[in-house]
Parts: structure tokens; sequence; C-alpha cells
């Protein structure tokens, strides 16, 4: 019998000044694992409205996808008002959502689904910041009453965007740290979404530091964009293997309740090969990522549709161990991550313009011993089995093969 005497890779972080925060999940009480849910801004930005929030809640259940583990329904940008009521509180815009945010938190829940929502850690959020919405409704400053605000309305999941010029990263540790001292002071257990880049050009902080202790995830890239590669740098959109290569060497900050995240799923949108949304797929399970779609559920493929349900690649995302895998060789191609009790899964990405037949020697993974070892792919059942101390799969291009070891 083959015996795995190593099961993956360790990544290497960036040097930092230790997980800020402590060592601790931010918000205690909630799940080991990555959230799943859909998010509605890579959709409908800020033409969102409470008709459209419910129509994809009622989506997510007739699709299947909230049985598969999507839970999270995460209303972004432009929700609110652009002014706080008489007692500073935030209160949802009359007229995109007029049976307000309690409302429609209810409606969530009746269905089995959870409650996200959008807030900014400076005195705007982001659209407010760029000039695109009207106000200055942001949280900071009014992190308690804004904390409170959302428990009181049966928020589940709070995204929160730095957005704003200051680059000050005391400030930052201030403002997120303010915000999770509120959430946790509410007794309600709130996922808690950082993005601390919004702002940023160059090397942004949710990569150059660990905020594991401050955050239930942290963005550690800018906005993803339905690209298998952009040529913009860390300070603009990013393709699926530009996300991938940032957020690759920061796998070893993920813990139970921890997260990093290397922004939402782009499968279903237009500019994707169906290969190259598998891809995606595959590797934000391989990094333990939450996996938030953001495609219009209401108007989908069924080979989005497959993609988005795949069990046998939620699964991974979801393994209870919670140990985000890694590059093998510091190979980007290939990737091994530990699942189970003893269980090992290898991705085999190829990167190419043309396909091509994909190997990893045995040895490399640690996996040692004469017996057969066999890889089945996740996503097409197909079993491969070892020779000559190699796997070797044929991968289309910009396809994944992920290969769980039996």
């Amino acid at each position: 019998m083959a015996v795995i005497a190593a099961l993956a890779a360790v990544a290497c972080t960036p040097q930092q000044e230790g997980r800020i925060g402590g060592d601790g999940p931010a918000i205690p009480g909630l799940a080991a694992v990555p959230p799943m849910g859909w998010n509605s801004w890579n959709t409908f930005g800020c033409g969102i409205t409470e008709q459209i929030v419910r129509a994809q809640a009622d989506a997510l259940v007739s699709s299947g996808l909230r049985d598969a583990g999507y839970k999270y329904v995460i209303v972004d940008d432009c929700w609110a008002a652009p002014q706080r009521d008489a007692s500073g509180r935030l209160q949802a815009d009359p007229v995109r959502f007029p049976s307000g945010m309690a409302a429609l938190g209810a409606y969530l829940h009746e269905r089995g689904l959870l409650f996200g929502i959008y807030s900014g850690a400076r005195d705007k959020t982001c659209t407010q910041y760029q000039g695109t919405y009207p106000g200055a409704t942001g949280s900071g400053g009014h992190e308690v009453i804004d904390a409170q605000t959302f428990a009181g309305w049966g928020v589940d999941y709070l995204k929160y965007d730095w957005c704003s010029s200051n680059t000050s990263h005391d400030d930052q540790v201030s403002s997120f740290t303010a915000m999770r001292n509120a959430l946790r002071d509410t007794g309600r257990r709130i996922v808690f979404a950082i993005n601390p880049n919004s702002g940023y050009a160059g090397s942004v902080p949710g990569a150059q530091f660990d905020w594991g202790g401050t955050a239930t995830t942290t963005r550690v890239t800018n906005d993803v964009t339905p690209a298998w590669s952009t040529a913009n740098g860390p300070s603009g959109y990013q393709g699926i293997v530009n996300i991938v290569d940032v957020a690759g060497p920061l796998t070893a900050r993920v813990k139970p309740g921890s997260f990093i995240d290397p922004d939402m799923l782009v499968v279903g949108s237009p500019g994707l090969t169906a290969a190259e949304q598998r891809t995606q797929m595959s590797m934000w399970s391989m990094m333990a990522a939450p996996l938030i779609a953001g495609n219009d559920l209401t108007n989908m493929s069924q080979q989005t549709l497959d993609a988005l349900r795949n069990a046998a690649i939620i699964a991974i995302d979801q393994d209870s161990r919670v140990v985000a895998g890694a590059m093998v060789d510091d190979d980007p191609e290939v990737w091994s991550r530990a699942i189970g009790d003893k269980g090992l899964v290898i991705s085999l990405t190829n990167r190419s313009d043309h396909a091509r037949t994909l190997s990893v020697s045995l040895g490399s993974v640690g996996l040692v011993g004469d017996a057969s070892v066999t890889g089945v792919d996740a996503w097409t059942g197909r079993s491969f089995t070892a020779q000559h101390g190699e796997l070797s799969v044929p991968v289309g291009v910009h396809d994944t093969a992920v290969l769980e070891i039996r």
C-alpha cells in the first residue's frame, strides 16, 4: 500500500508583522469552513433592488444551489439611503428597498438562507468615495450603532470595504478592529469579510499583512475580472491566473474560521470559457476560499449550474480539515491539498494555449510505496493510475483536473 508521508507543500507567507488580531478566529462560533453564497455586485452593481434580491434568493433555492451549500445572500453597495435617520442609524433606500432590511432578512431566513450586507470602514462606501452614489453612510465612527443595527436586522454576514485614499496601516488596524469588536459585542455570529485593498495601488494590505485574527475572510487581491489573464498588475483588475499567483503564496494563513479571499466567482460571466470557469472553481477550492457566486441566478446555463454545483469540488472546498493547498515544487500548474484524515487532492492546471498531458511525481507529494495509486478527477469521474511513479492526465486549454488520490 502507498503511504502518504507528507500531504501538502507549505506555502511561504511574505514577511509581515504577525497575525493581526491574535491566533483565534475573529468571530467565535462561526462554521470552521469557508462561507458560500451569492453577492449582488458583479451582475447588478448599484441597480440592486429588493425585488432582485428576492428573485435571486428564490433561484438559489429552486436551482439546488442552496442545498449545495450556497446560503449567504449578500446585498452589496447602494442599498442604503444617502442619510442616516434622526437617531443616527443606517436606513434602507425607500425606493430600492421599500420593505426595509429587516423584512428582507426575514424573507431570506424563511427560505433557509442567510443575510449578508455591505458597508465601508471609513465615512463613505466605495461608490460614495468614487462619487457615483450620493451621501456619506460608511460605518467609520459609527461601528457600535451600525453593528447593533445589522444584528437587529438579522444580518449574518458583513462585507466591509476600506474605500479611502488614507494609506495608514495603523488606521486600518484601528478601523477594522473597531468593527470586529462591535460585531462580537452584539452576540450575533456575523461573518466579517474585509477588503483592506480598496483605494490602494501597488502592494495591497490584504496580501502584505495577515488579518486572520481581525476578520473571517480577507481580500488578498484587487478585483477579479472574467478573463484568464490581465496585464494590469496588482492594482488593477486581475484575471483567474493572476489571482491564483497572488493568493497562492498566502494559503498558509488559512485556519478554521479564517480564510484568504481571492474575490468572487465569475463563473457564468461572458469572457470565460467553460474550462476557465472550471479552473476558477478548482483553484478556489484548493485554496479553501469562500465560494461566492456573482452571476444572475435567474438566467444561467446548465453548464454554469453544473460548475457551481459540482459536489466533489464543493466537498474539497468545504473539507472539515480546513488546510489549504499549495504549489508542488514551486510549479504553479501543480497543487496539492490535504483533506480529511489522511486524504490528498492534486490539481493540474494547463496554462498553455494547447492541450497537454500534465504529470506529477508521487514522491513530490509525499506518496511512497510500490502499490498502485489512482487519481479520480472531480470533474469527469475518470480514473488515472500512476505509472512509473507518476500520475499523468490529459488536460485541455486553461482547464484543470482535480484528482482525489485513492
